[in-house]
């Protein structure tokens, strides 16, 4: 549960990095910040998806961690249902903690889900989990392009050679993405490296 509040995340005033580490770090800085009086917004991404965090960041430093705890730990609070009815329970059989979906098919479809052992949802379980590894790197890649790409849309949309930067950040070009921003402040450019290319390290030759 912990991992709600400690995943990893940067905070930026303006154009210059503010902290990188753990939200609850990441958040009392922020705080600290904005009481002191920022030089520019200040915004804190996740890491992980480049998209904004809010913090609630009224009150004292631990009342604020408080909030924030516990809305991460709703976020993350596991729906215990599973999906169809069609799979056989034992008694005293643990729930799977699976969100129950609609899922829309041709008759064929069920016939054919229905056929197999366990059933429809056994079924499809395994047909999601064969094609995540299957088409992992590309899932991945597809996922860091996607988190530089937010980041950049919400702090660098008026730089120069934003649109070039994300024509080569889609080309998967790391050298040709960090040329591209070779005008913009270096911490978002660095920032938006990492994002991009996560299993490289930020640097631009």
């Amino acid at each position: 549960m912990e991992q709600t509040i400690l995943h990893h995340t940067s905070a930026f005033d303006g154009v210059r990095m503010l902290a990188s580490g753990p939200l609850s770090k990441v958040a009392v800085a922020v705080k600290a910040a904005i009481e002191a009086g920022p030089s520019g917004p200040v915004v804190i991404y996740d890491d992980a998806t480049g998209q904004i965090i809010d913090v609630d960041i009224r009150g004292t430093d631990a009342e604020m961690l408080s909030r924030l705890h516990g809305a991460r730990l709703a976020e993350a609070a596991p729906v215990n249902e599973t999906i169809g009815t069609d799979e056989p329970r034992g008694r005293g059989r643990p729930r799977l903690g699976v969100i129950a979906r609609e899922v829309t098919l041709l008759p064929r479809h069920w016939d054919w889900l229905a056929a197999q052992p366990g059933g429809a949802s056994v079924a499809l379980r395994k047909l999601v989990e064969d094609a995540r590894k299957n088409s992992g790197d590309k899932d991945r890649r597809r996922a860091t392009q996607e988190a530089a790409y937010r980041f950049l849309a919400s702090i660098a949309g008026n730089l120069p050679g934003y649109e070039e930067a994300l024509r080569a950040l889609f080309a998967y070009d790391r050298r040709g993405f960090g040329e591209r921003m070779a005008a913009f402040p270096p911490d978002v450019r660095d920032y938006a490296i990492k994002l991009a290319f996560a299993d490289l390290e930020p640097k631009l030759n």
